[in-house]
C-alpha cells in the first residue's frame, strides 16, 4: 500500500519527536508549578500588604476623628467662658 496525502505516514523521527516532547514536557512541569507557587505567594503577599494598609488607613482615620471632637470639646469650652 503507497501512502496518499489522506493517510499520514508515522516514522521512527515521528515517534522520538512526540517521545523528545513527552520528555520535555515532564522536565518543565516542576518549573511550572514552582512559577504557579510564587505568582500564588505574590498574590497573597500583595493582599495582605492592602489589608495592612486599610487597617492603617482606619486607625489613623479614627485618630482624626477623635482630634476633631477634642477640638470641638476645647472651641465649645473656649466660647463658654
Amino acid at each position: 500500500m503507497t501512502p496518499t496525502l489522506d493517510t499520514p505516514v508515522s516514522t521512527h523521527s515521528d515517534a522520538t519527536a512526540v517521545r523528545q516532547n513527552r520528555t520535555r514536557t515532564m522536565q518543565l512541569m516542576p518549573e511550572t508549578l514552582a512559577r504557579a507557587q510564587l505568582q500564588q505567594r505574590l498574590q497573597e503577599a500583595e493582599s495582605e500588604r492592602r489589608a495592612i494598609r486599610l487597617i492603617t488607613a482606619r486607625r489613623l482615620q479614627r485618630r482624626a476623628e477623635r482630634a476633631t471632637l477634642r477640638a470641638r470639646r476645647a472651641l465649645a469650652m473656649a466660647v463658654m467662658q
